[in-house]
């Protein structure tokens, strides 16, 4: 029997639909979507930019501006290292802020810059997760050439306000990149109404497959200067070199127009059985919630648990795929940077859980997730 998954912030199972449209692209059409001297190529390369398209109509970008990556973690490393190499950009300062909480490929990223000269402020954030926006204005700088803030973040599912910070950093002349690979295709991003300049997305989060990403680059209004970090052959406008992984691309595709079409009415849904989990386990065994009441995505609940290790609590109810820590970092066993920031204490955050619900996730299971975690925890407190 398959344990009940409540993982999704790791990663999703690839959509049925979405490996049917793959399926054809290993096989039938395995053409390289840069020979385009031969039909192969065009029906690639085509597929490639149908794809493309989908991506920017859910951003309100130009398909142009989207540029395919092996991931977020790639797009992150591109947009970070491409402005702070720009000689535009270094020829006005040399100056990045983000937040504490921010995902380990901007933090490790903005620890690789400072040593190669860049200037880096981590901004804290408040108990609940939220950042201070006054505590942002006054950190940017006369150097300041980057801003880099997730929009959602991946253990406590806390919501940034992306359109007040990328107005902000607008008006600084400052460019903003924002993290969006939790939130997209769970709450809507417009990438002109929130000014956003880069912007980084992962398809394993959307029901897409692993090992391609994108990173939007805005072309105008300004347009972003961003420095290649790979080369060999100029693909995707210089900007990264590489064969295209056609077949991810042609998923990421996919899987962007289902989250579009059917994502209202399926975050709907996963709210209510993320609410009804929340108030059970709060009535029923007094967790405490860690991250914003409400400032959230509607699929992420993180509550610890008093009295009882979370490592001891997944090991007493395997029927329940769960996170006691991100997935990019649980092999470290330190605890969660990101809980620190919140100002818990160690204790606490080794009571943390963090419940990541989805598109396959169902009222049976979640009843049976109350059932096993009430057992569970009343059986280890005793």
């Amino acid at each position: 029997m398959n344990p009940i998954y409540l993982d999704y912030a790791a990663t999703t199972p690839v959509d049925p639909r979405v490996l049917e449209a793959m399926l054809p692209f290993f096989t039938e059409h395995f053409g390289n979507a840069a020979s385009l001297s031969h039909d192969a190529g065009h029906y690639a390369q085509e597929a490639v930019e149908h794809a493309r398209a989908e991506v920017a109509q859910t951003l309100n970008a130009d398909p142009r501006e989207i540029i395919w990556t092996s991931g977020a973690t790639e797009s992150i490393n591109l947009a970070l290292k491409g402005v702070a190499a720009s000689p535009y950009y270094q020829a006005r300062g040399n100056h990045i802020v983000t937040v504490a909480t921010e995902h380990k490929a901007v933090l490790d990223t903005c620890e690789y810059l400072e040593k190669q000269g860049i200037q880096v402020t981590y901004l804290p954030v408040d108990a609940h997760g939220s950042l201070d926006l006054n505590r942002l204005e006054n950190a940017i700088t006369d150097t300041t050439i980057l801003v880099s803030i997730m929009h959602a973040n991946n253990e406590t599912g806390v919501l940034h306000p992306l359109r007040e910070i990328g107005q902000l950093c607008k008006s600084k002349n400052v460019v903003f990149h924002t993290d969006a690979t939790q939130s997209f295709g769970k709450e809507p991003i417009n990438v002109q109404d929130c000014a956003i300049d880069l912007l980084s997305l992962s398809a394993h989060k959307l029901y897409g497959p692993k090992g391609v990403g994108a990173l939007y680059v805005r072309r105008k209004g300004p347009r972003v200067r961003c420095e290649a970090i790979l080369h060999g052959g100029g693909h995707e406008r210089g900007l990264r070199s590489g064969t295209l992984n056609v077949p991810g691309i042609v998923g990421f595709g996919k899987a962007t127009q289902l989250s579009r079409e059917e994502g209202i009415e399926e975050q709907a849904r996963i709210r209510s059985l993320r609410d009804t989990l929340q108030q059970e386990l709060v009535a029923k065994l007094g967790v405490a919630i860690n991250g914003h009441p409400e400032q959230r995505l509607a699929n992420i609940l993180n509550v610890s648990f008093t009295d009882i290790e979370a490592e001891a609590l997944m090991k007493h109810t395997p029927g329940i795929a769960l996170s006691s820590s991100a997935a990019c970092t649980s092999a470290s066993r330190q605890p969660s940077y990101v809980l620190t920031a919140l100002g818990h204490d160690e204790q606490r955050i080794l009571q943390s859980l963090r419940f990541s619900l989805g598109r396959f996730t169902t009222q049976q299971e979640i009843e049976s997730t109350i059932k096993q975690l009430s057992r569970s925890v009343m059986a280890l407190r005793s």
